[in-house]
């Protein structure tokens, strides 16, 4: 049986299965149950000076038949005051002791950062994770992602906190940025213990067309909102794979943006996460989802001979590589199950008028014809299929070796490095 206990940068806890610092984590109450639920950490909503928040907050993007594939908020950070965050915080702490409770932090002034460190620290919390990624209405005020987009300010702040914190500090890094490294390298330098990513995406999820109102609604009005889960997790992905490729950047990673099943969790391991944070998920199916991910996970770890997430941390990452040292010899062209295709073209009208051309439909005759001196192996039409397995890319033998843009003959600078 895997080992699914934690060691985070120093915090531990009983899994790598955290709540990120949001409306799930607003209360004690909230936290609590979600320890019971299985939950091995839970990073507090953010503390600072308490806001007014606004109504309505959130916006999603359903598509077909998947409800809210992404989510839009417009709410910010604790609304509550700190002595009552803090008074609950408290009582959490006693009462599961050896589950990891992280105190999320936003403020303006150097000294307001430090009485908050010295009040969370006597209560207990096991860590701190500095928001530098909020994209609405904190960064207006200089705070959230306007931190995060300003390296030089990120590391500052950063080193603000570790000369006064005793315990781990994480910094949460914003994905609106053109180079997730700079901040990840930034918190590094004002001594972080760790990252967390991503925060959530500057955007306006739709509108009403009958109103022409943008959502959510307040009172007619609108503002950009963070855009948040299923829909986000491919970017959450390369921004962590770039963290973890990066050769001096060394703080280990919290994975967020878009878990909700086990197979999620892995894959952010996979990239190089050692935990993951989980909020959109857990507001749409509650905090049961924990047990999935849990016995998913676990179940992953055994069919694969581990004993811990540790051993899947950073093996796919590894795969990524730039474009220019891919192999331009290696080939795939598509095959067609006729026992599973049912013959409704969706394939070949793919490939006819959005790729390559290389599927024929022939009169009378149900199942399409791959044309295989003419495929180029690109993926689209077992994409679109809509029958697992029906159509599978195969590889094809070329007898030619191994060559890559770098070494490329048309690549202008692989004919000077010859030269």
């Amino acid at each position: 049986m895997p080992n699914l206990e934690s060691n985070f940068a120093g915090i531990k806890s009983p899994n790598p299965f955290w709540l990120a610092s949001a409306p799930p984590t607003n209360t004690g109450y909230q936290v609590m149950n979600a320890f019971k639920a299985g939950w091995g950490g839970a990073v507090w909503k953010t503390l600072g000076q308490p806001i007014v928040n606004v109504s309505s907050r959130y916006g999603a993007l359903s598509y077909k038949s998947t409800r809210m594939m992404g989510l839009n908020n417009i709410e910010l950070i604790t609304d509550r005051s700190l002595e009552v965050n803090l008074k609950e915080m408290k009582e959490v702490k006693e009462k599961f002791p050896n589950h990891a409770l992280i105190a999320s932090m936003m403020f303006e002034k150097k000294e307001e950062w430090h009485d908050c460190i010295k009040r969370c620290e006597d209560i207990g919390v096991d860590g701190f994770e500095l928001n530098y990624g909020c994209p609405h209405g904190m960064c207006e005020r200089g705070m959230g992602s306007a931190v995060g987009q300003n390296p030089d300010v990120c590391e500052k702040i950063t080193s603000w906190v570790t000369e006064k914190a005793t315990k781990p500090v994480i910094v949460k890094l914003t994905p609106n940025i053109s180079d997730i490294t700079k901040p990840a390298l930034a918190a590094q330098r004002g001594g972080a213990n760790a990252v967390s990513l991503i925060n959530t995406i500057n955007s306006v999820t739709g509108i009403n067309l009958d109103t022409m109102d943008p959502n959510p609604t307040v009172s007619g009005l609108s503002t950009h909102g963070g855009y948040c889960g299923p829909a986000v997790k491919p970017i959450a992905l390369n921004m962590v794979s770039e963290l973890t490729n990066h050769p001096d950047f060394k703080l280990p990673i919290s994975g967020i943006g878009g878990v909700e099943t086990w197979q999620d969790a892995v894959e952010f391991f996979l990239m190089g996460a050692s935990t993951v944070q989980v909020c959109t998920a857990v507001m749409h199916y509650g905090f049961r989802i924990v047990t999935d991910l849990i016995e998913g996970t676990s179940g992953y770890l055994d069919s694969h001979k581990m004993h811990s997430v540790g051993e899947l941390c950073g093996i796919t990452a590894k795969k990524l590589k730039k474009w220019e040292e891919l192999d331009l010899n290696y080939k795939v062209i598509a095959h067609i199950d006729p026992e599973k295709c049912i013959g409704c073209q969706l394939c070949y009208i793919a490939c006819e008028d959005g790729a390559h051309q290389s599927i024929s439909v022939i009169p009378g005759q149900r199942v399409p014809m791959i044309k295989e001196d003419h495929c180029v192996g690109c993926n689209l039409c077992s994409l679109v299929c809509p029958v697992d397995t029906c159509i599978s890319m195969v590889k094809i033998e070329t007898g030619k070796s191994k060559i890559t843009w770098k070494d490329h003959p048309a690549n202008p600078l692989a004919k000077v490095k010859a030269f």
